[in-house]
């Protein structure tokens, strides 16, 4: 009796090893779709199996919590947020739990992102409070090796497309942006940068520039050189970008102006306006892409002192003042000629109106290559660079 006992209880032992077996090696999914399952710290894995059971993850507890209660001493379920996209065995989703293999969520920080806009991106897509990240980007402790002068983290949180966790902190992020600079700055810049009696502060600063300037990249060496040429020459650089970035400064709300830069901005005393101050400004602008900072270190010789708008996304260059104002003139009438009510609004003195380019508006996206995502940036649809008498009927300022 006890024997056919033992036989009995060995039998029934293995056949459940065997369901055991079968259903941990068995891929299940019971919904539809892709599914996000949030496991909130401290919950215990009974109650992780019943949501994952709930959430048709699972289709039964027990396999599940048998290996969990196997190895719960070195491996104890992460919490997180948890993508599922297919079927799984039990073996994989506690593997999955365990390993902390949690959902990352993409982040796309575009080329010419200022740190208010990372702010803005950030509180929309991961909900994190801007005045905290603002704040640890005014902290220049971690850059001080690479420029001592940094006023900000402006210049060098990098652009791209980023992946990050649920309840990722803002420390995290700033962390993680700097880090993607170094290792774009070693590996793509690292000789030039090594070899160049130019120190490292001023290339960033002048990639800012460079990206707000343009949304072409071929454009961006050319103007690198304008830059260079009026910098040696002790011309101040007429930059517009730094006259809206000193005025988004002086707000001290990051906004965004939409309208034409007016005159009393033009006579913004802040070290950003390019107009006032001779010289780069005290930092970056805005954090430029690589395109943008290969410009800095590559600007392209020539004599060209200024530039202006070509009413179709891209400039058009002069060597003197007096070809300069000729551009202007033509800009001006082809601007007359395609929105001619547009001439009968309101404007200061010497201004043409706001340009309607067509296709592009005052402020216009475009995507940018190797799916760093969209770039908010201004197409310089109104021209930029004009003489020392730039505020005259010369070449007015236009907010990008």
């Amino acid at each position: 009796m006890r024997t056919r006992l033992l036989v009995l209880l060995i039998l029934l032992g293995a056949l459940g090893l065997a369901w055991t077996l079968w259903e941990l090696y068995r891929p299940y999914r019971g919904y539809s779709g892709n599914l996000v399952v949030v496991i909130e710290p401290k919950t215990r894995a009974t109650e992780v199996a019943r949501l994952l059971v709930e959430r048709a993850v699972l289709a039964r507890r027990l396999p599940f919590l048998l290996r969990y209660w196997a190895g719960r001493a070195s491996h104890p379920i992460r919490a997180g947020e948890y993508l599922f996209d297919r079927p799984l065995r039990p073996l994989d989703v506690y593997r999955k739990l365990v390993l902390g293999d949690v959902y990352l969520h993409p982040v796309v920080i575009p080329e010419g992102s200022d740190r208010f806009d990372i702010a803005r991106i950030l509180q929309e897509q991961l909900g994190l409070p801007p005045e905290e990240f603002l704040r640890l980007t005014r902290e220049t402790a971690a850059i001080r090796d690479l420029d001592p002068q940094a006023p900000t983290l402006e210049g060098y949180l990098f652009p791209d497309t980023y992946r990050f966790p649920r309840g990722v902190s803002s420390a995290s992020v700033v962390a993680a942006m700097l880090a993607r600079f170094r290792h774009v700055l070693d590996s793509k810049f690292g000789a030039q940068l090594r070899s160049s009696p130019t120190r490292l502060h001023d290339r960033v600063t002048l990639a800012s520039l460079l990206e707000k300037e343009t949304p072409e990249p071929a454009e961006r060496p050319v103007i690198a050189g304008v830059f260079q040429r009026r910098l040696q020459k002790g011309m101040p650089l007429q930059c517009d970008p730094t006259v809206v970035y000193a005025d988004r400064l002086n707000r001290n709300c990051g906004a965004h102006p939409t309208a034409p830069i007016t005159q009393s901005e033009l006579n913004l005393g802040s070290p950003y306006n390019t107009y006032r101050h001779p010289g780069l400004p005290p930092g970056p602008i805005c954090n430029p892409g690589e395109v943008s900072l290969r410009a800095a270190w590559n600007p392209t010789p020539g004599d060209p002192l200024y530039f202006v708008s070509n009413n179709r996304g891209g400039h058009v260059f002069a060597r003197t003042l007096a070809e300069h104002q000729r551009n202007v003139a033509r800009y001006r009438r082809e601007v007359a000629a395609l929105h001619p009510a547009a001439s009968e609004g309101t404007k200061r003195p010497g201004q043409p109106p706001p340009t309607l380019q067509p296709k592009a508006s005052t402020t216009t996206s475009r995507s940018a290559k190797d799916g760093k995502g969209q770039k908010a940036n201004h197409p310089r649809v109104l021209p930029g660079k004009g003489s020392e008498t730039h505020r005259s009927p010369g070449n007015p300022g236009h907010r990008g």
